[in-house]
């Protein structure tokens, strides 16, 4: 199934009024499609890491700064062999490179370690980069060599656990999860595992009547 946001645009309309500033949340719901929202209703909803300004107009919604934590991603690449562009990749889909980033499901950190999953990692502060990204790329390392290097299996397990790719022998039909394969091998090295391709960028707009709308297609005369 396609991702219906990498075809079209899709998105959450919100006709309330809002604060100056908000964080910006999003949901992948089970037929692929993906929605944006700075207010969300939904306890499935998840924080994407930054803020989005509401003044009238357009947007576009900043990109994560993969220029952070050179040295804690190039030193546990190093050292679990795995290379530094994926661990990039991760984080960027993981947390937006925000180190306080907080699942609704309690994924912390950069790479968005679960509290049982850091301890058996002997993550004591997950909200420290380089204690997360050790953590994170060490069991990323683990899943890989557990599914035979295939990176798409390795990918889906970290999001949805082993046990749903052992069970379903591949990855799990799960809007949540195939959407995060896809944007992850896509930041990794352009590829999409044979997935629709993962969007570059979103824009937000703001209508006459305070509607503000997410989208992937750029407003008319913007690029």
């Amino acid at each position: 199934m396609a991702l219906r946001f990498l075809l079209c645009a899709v998105a959450t309309a919100i006709v309330t009024a809002v604060p100056a500033s908000a964080e910006v949340y999003r949901l992948a719901t089970s037929d692929g499609t993906v929605h944006f929202t700075n207010a969300p209703t939904d306890p499935r909803y998840r924080g994407l890491g930054y803020s989005s300004g509401t003044a009238a107009g357009y947007l576009r919604l900043p990109p994560a700064d993969t220029g952070r934590y050179v040295t804690e991603i190039k030193d546990a690449s190093e050292r679990y062999g795995v290379p530094e562009r994926l661990v990039q990749a991760v984080i960027r889909v993981e947390s937006a490179f925000n180190p306080r980033a907080v699942s609704i499901k309690g994924a912390q950190g950069l790479m968005q370690l679960m509290p049982e999953t850091a301890s058996l990692l002997g993550v004591r502060n997950s909200f420290d980069p380089q204690q997360n990204i050790d953590g994170g790329v060490r069991h990323l390392r683990g899943l890989i060599d557990r599914f035979g290097n295939d990176l798409p299996m390795a990918l889906a397990a970290y999001n949805a656990g082993e046990k749903a790719v052992v069970t379903y022998r591949g990855i799990p039909p799960f809007a949540e999860t195939r959407d995060y394969v896809t944007r992850v091998l896509y930041y990794y090295d352009g590829s999409t595992n044979g997935l629709a391709g993962a969007p570059t960028a979103v824009y937000r707009t703001v209508g006459d009547d305070g509607t503000i709308i997410y989208t992937n297609i750029p407003p008319r005369g913007r690029r």
